[in-house]
């Protein structure tokens, strides 16, 4: 395209799904409820982290870590979502959309570190109990969550610097929010190389934190068939199934996304799952804890007592 038939874009246009306006006002239903709980959930989780002593451990701190990226992560693109379904001309300007895209490839890639953490602090507990206390100490665990937030809002800086020098011709995103391969679609400059450096920035993230989460279940699981009780192999792999089964859900949906050729890109499909991982898993994760975790549920029970003691004595009815 020549220079002088280019025109500067100053916002893009959100195309969202497609469909009748019933099916899309079902959509903006389904998915404001499941933002809603998601938020409520994962707030549940933090409060109780917080306020309950029981729970003032390495584990459920970087749960609280969890559940806080997980507030930030679905809200960076949800609300865009939840506009393109009830209108057909939702916007963002092109530096609106170049911080939506930072803020959520650093709140995904967050989370692939914090999830490797939280697999490590298990491999610890359960494959050397007698050093976990110096190990996993109140210091160490505040220097892995912030090694988390920092290394991930690090992993994505190169990129994001590059993609805000694009220039861009088109101005219709097939995305309901500002992912990277819509937006490399819309550039009339030479992407090749930004493209190239996005995927294997992404595929060293999400695949060295993969491999390391499964690095350490893979001792943990050689030290748990070595107990000899079926009993205490039950427990143990009782206190990993909640988080083994958020990791099998998020990087399933991720790997399908972004460790792929840009050139394989199906922007229907891509659609669909985003939807996986950006509305879904957000609600999953408080869902599967608390619903797998004994000790979760025995402190919702107690903050929900207290609340309902509160509210009766504040009301006067018993």
């Amino acid at each position: 395209m020549d220079r002088e038939n280019r025109t500067t874009v100053t916002e893009f246009i959100f195309l969202g799904f497609s469909g009748s306006a019933s099916l899309r006002l079902t959509l903006f239903v389904t998915f404001l409820t499941v933002y809603l709980l998601s938020l409520l959930g994962n707030t549940l989780i933090i409060l109780i982290v917080l306020t309950d002593p029981t729970l003032q451990t390495p584990m459920y701190t970087f749960l609280g870590n969890l559940s806080f990226l997980e507030i930030w992560y679905t809200t960076a693109t949800v609300p865009k979502l939840l506009a393109t379904c009830l209108s057909e001309a939702v916007t963002i300007s092109v530096p609106g959309c170049i911080a939506q895209l930072y803020f959520f490839f650093s709140l995904g890639a967050t989370e692939c570190i914090l999830l490797s953490v939280m697999a490590y602090d298990r491999y610890v507990a359960i494959c050397s109990p007698l050093r976990y206390a110096l190990l996993m100490n109140p210091q160490i665990c505040f220097q892995f969550s912030a090694g988390s937030w920092i290394g991930g809002f690090s992993a994505t800086l190169p990129t994001t610097i590059l993609i805000s020098c694009l220039n861009f011709c088109g101005s219709q995103i097939n995305h309901f929010f500002c992912d990277s391969d819509p937006v490399f679609k819309l550039s009339c400059s030479d992407t090749f190389f930004v493209e190239a450096l996005s995927y294997t920035f992404s595929s060293i993230v999400i695949l060295c934190s993969l491999f390391l989460t499964f690095s350490s279940y893979a001792n943990i699981v050689t030290t748990v068939v070595r107990l000899a009780s079926r009993e205490a192999r039950k427990k143990t792999f009782s206190t990993c199934a909640s988080h083994l089964t958020v990791v099998t859900i998020y990087y399933g949906t991720i790997i399908f996304a972004y460790v792929r050729p840009p050139a394989k890109y199906n922007f229907t499909i891509g659609k669909v799952v985003s939807v996986f991982y950006c509305v879904l898993t957000p609600l999953a994760n408080p869902l599967i804890y608390t619903l797998r975790n004994q000790e979760v549920k025995k402190a919702v029970r107690k903050v929900l007592a207290q609340k309902a003691f509160f509210f009766t004595r504040k009301t006067g009815k018993f």
